[in-house]
């Protein structure tokens, strides 16, 4: 994966980048990790201008992670209910598990997006709950705005800071990356298992 990220910006540009951004964030096993350090490192050599990697990779992140919200807005939580209903166990959640995450979300949900963007994997599963609990698109746009300007810039400068070395980050991000999918799934199986429906509980 790794020589095909590092051809596509090579070869591609600012296009190659914000593609690639837009890719990772709809589609979470594409790493950021890996893209925005070799980014940072090719402005670093002057093939590009470190501004308009950081333009390419937050615009391509904000369209990818605002495609999932827009899914789940149109979708509705009372669809969204119905379909749980039906592969409850696939989607291992239940009508209860919606409701109390919807009400965590009007609690919490600004701090839950600007956060989740800096979470591997999460930045992508963020914008669903976002969007069936009807965030406002501005709030949610802004926040997400913030906190994806912050990892992409953080990687993007780190692979500029180190230049040639810029595989270090990889070396030290990629395993927490790694990580977290590996412990998501745990949990995803653990669920399917012991998976409940709401008329079976309590």
């Amino acid at each position: 994966m790794s020589d095909w990220i590092i051809g596509t910006i090579t070869d591609w540009g600012y296009f190659g980048i914000f593609m690639l951004m837009l890719i990772e964030n709809i589609f979470p096993p594409i790493p950021s990790e890996l893209i925005m350090p070799f980014a940072g490192y090719v402005a670093a050599t002057g093939q590009l201008n470190t501004v308009g990697v950081m333009i390419a990779g937050v615009a391509g992140s904000l369209l990818g992670t605002s495609v999932w919200y827009i899914a789940a807005r149109l979708l509705g939580i009372d669809r969204f209910r119905r379909l749980c209903n039906w592969f409850g166990r696939v989607a291992t959640i239940n009508e209860r598990d919606i409701d109390m995450a919807v009400h965590w979300f009007d609690r919490y949900g600004t701090w839950a997006v600007l956060l989740g963007r800096l979470i591997p994997a999460i930045r992508t599963l963020i914008s669903v709950p976002a969007g069936l609990a009807a965030m406002p698109v501005w709030k949610f746009l802004a926040i997400s705005l913030v906190g994806t300007t912050i990892w992409t810039g953080l990687l993007a400068g780190a692979g500029f800071v180190l230049h040639e070395g810029y595989h270090i980050v990889e070396a030290w991000v990629d395993p927490v990356s790694t990580a977290v999918v590996i412990l998501a799934v745990v949990i995803y199986i653990y669920r399917f298992i012991t998976w409940k429906p709401i008329k079976d509980i309590g």
